[in-house]
């Protein structure tokens, strides 16, 4: 697995700040929320992971250049 430049991470953190509210696109995870769901994002690791605080309770990691999500506006998540 290659990791992503500084200036990647720091590009996806300022694309995804926490709080932001997404919604999983693709996930190639066998624990991983069924696609759909939604969640806010906690944070952004040094490679590029962003982690999110699913509805479902899970708090799988977004891995960068494997898993996709996308922003979502105006939804409440529960």
């Amino acid at each position: 697995m290659r990791f992503p430049r500084k200036e990647v991470v720091e590009a996806l953190r300022r694309e995804y700040p926490a709080g932001t509210l997404v919604e999983l696109v693709e996930m190639d995870d066998a624990f991983a929320p069924p696609v759909g769901t939604k969640g806010r994002v906690t944070c952004i690791d040094d490679v590029g992971t962003i982690f999110v605080a699913w509805q479902t309770g899970s708090g799988l990691g977004v891995a960068y250049g494997v898993d996709r999500i996308r922003k979502v506006v105006n939804m409440d998540v529960r």
